[in-house]
């Protein structure tokens, strides 16, 4: 197995394993919070439509 991140041969039951390292496991969490990373889902027309509404709501409590 190759580590996400830098490609370096990782071998199964190493402690950072699917990392070879901290460094690694660290830009990993890193691209997470900095959401480089996303999980994509089927976006629900109803759900944007709300959401929508609500942050209009939101701007006009503001202004």
């Amino acid at each position: 197995m190759k580590c996400p991140i830098c490609k370096k041969e990782v071998k199964f039951g190493d402690p950072y394993m699917p990392f070879c390292s901290e460094r690694c496991r660290l830009i990993d969490l890193g691209n997470w919070a900095s959401e480089k990373y996303v999980i994509s889902t089927p976006v629900d027309p109803e759900a944007e439509i709300l959401r929508e509404q609500e942050q209009g709501q939101e701007q006009e409590g503001e202004a």
